[in-house]
């Protein structure tokens, strides 16, 4: 099983028209997305949140429902409202604003979680953006912890927002113990350089590998490339034109996810889960929003 923590949200993905802008409403948010793109391709999953009890929370939560999650927790915030996303699209290429100040999904409360109805649990996927924030940080320090206890595979995915951070060198220093101690992860190439400060993607991977870490970075219309024990190597992509390309990235590491999970770490299954997921990120691209039925 695939347990995925972190926030559930409303993508409110904006269209030009004669009348101006015009927004439209789909549940989002990165860790949901990973998490229903592991379900969809194969996998057994969960998926942990915290909503407010607003329009949006009831949106996200009648949303949510629809995917057929394994186990499906959302705890229902009584004094916080549910973050929302502002994506604007040109050319399929996405620009993001949060609406999110003191919301409900980065406090997720710890207590309130039973981890001994997992009793499958192989990988715990952890969301970032909760790193933003004093109470999301103290959260992820718990998961990180508890994963260890468990003694299941620790996945993170950096997904940088400079909205939420502001700058990168905060951003760095929240995310720099989970790089150093999660067994997956998942990079953009922008991101690996803006991370490492390296150029060079080979240079760069290997300044912050460690031994039996499983690293994949997306690379665009390239595709993907992995790296594990000193050995690495490129996945070429299909191409597509894309319509939006939010959740590209979840869907690739959704899809990895399951497909790695309870497998040797050989380079051909390495590659067989990256061809997989290469073709759910492309898929990802030719549809407004993240996620579909």
């Amino acid at each position: 099983m695939i347990l995925s923590i972190g926030e559930i949200l409303a993508d409110m993905v904006g269209e030009s028209n004669k009348e101006g802008l015009t927004f439209k409403a789909f549940v989002g948010g990165a860790p949901f997305n990973v998490a229903v793109n592991a379900k969809q391709s194969g996998s057994k999953v969960g998926f942990i949140s915290r909503i407010g009890k607003d329009v949006i929370g009831r949106f996200c939560l009648s949303q949510a429902e629809k995917f057929g999650l394994d186990s499906l927790n959302l705890q229902q915030d009584e004094n916080r409202n549910t973050t929302i996303a502002f994506v604007t699209l040109t050319d399929g290429e996405r620009d993001f604003a949060f609406n999110r100040h003191d919301t409900a999904d980065y406090n997720i409360d710890f207590d309130e979680i039973d981890f001994k109805k997992y009793n499958d649990l192989n990988i715990i996927q952890l969301g970032s953006l909760m790193l933003s924030e004093n109470a999301g940080k103290a959260f992820a320090e718990k998961v990180a912890k508890k994963a260890k206890e468990l003694k299941v595979k620790l996945s993170f995915d950096l997904n940088f927002r400079t909205d939420i951070f502001g700058d990168f060198e905060s951003a760095k220093a929240a995310y720099k113990p989970y790089i150093e101690s999660a067994d997956i992860l998942k990079f953009s190439d922008d991101e690996l350089k803006l991370y490492t400060g390296i150029e060079d993607i080979n240079d760069a991977v290997k300044s912050i590998a460690r031994e039996n870490q499983l690293i994949t970075i997306t690379l665009g219309s390239r595709g993907s490339m992995y790296y594990y024990n000193g050995k690495s190597g490129v996945v070429p992509t299909e191409k597509v034109k894309p319509v939006d390309t939010t959740g590209a990235g979840d869907a690739f590491f959704g899809t990895f996810l399951a497909n790695i999970e309870n497998k040797d770490y050989t380079e051909n299954n390495i590659i067989s889960a990256m061809e997989k997921a290469n073709k759910a990120g492309a898929r990802a691209t030719q549809f407004l929003g993240a996620i579909k039925l």
